[in-house]
């Protein structure tokens, strides 16, 4: 007897900091837009205190390129200067995209 397969892409998690002028120009509502256009992607933006923007997404590789893709162009009056991948934390519990304050 097999096993069925499973056709699903695996899941991995990514985690990034944007730099720049990224906080007060709408980067976090920009990016759970953004984030929402890929349809298995789910995670979360924040503004950190530095001035830089976290972004914790997991989903698809495919969709995290995607996402990791549109982070260094931001939305019209960002001025994204480096986006740099880090770390993801170890669990994420969350549904859909948000962003938090």
């Amino acid at each position: 007897m097999s096993l069925p397969s499973n056709d699903a892409p695996p899941l991995e998690r990514r985690a990034w900091l944007v730099e720049g002028r990224v906080q007060g120009v709408g980067f976090r509502e920009w990016t759970r837009r953004e984030a929402e256009r890929l349809p298995k992607i789910r995670g979360f933006v924040r503004n950190l205190a530095d001035g830089r923007v976290e972004v914790v997404a997991e989903g698809p590789p495919s969709e995290l390129a995607a996402l990791a893709g549109v982070l260094s162009r931001g939305p019209l009056h960002a001025r994204v200067t480096r986006v740099s991948p880090v770390d993801p934390p170890a669990a994420l519990s969350l549904e859909g995209f948000v962003v938090l304050h």
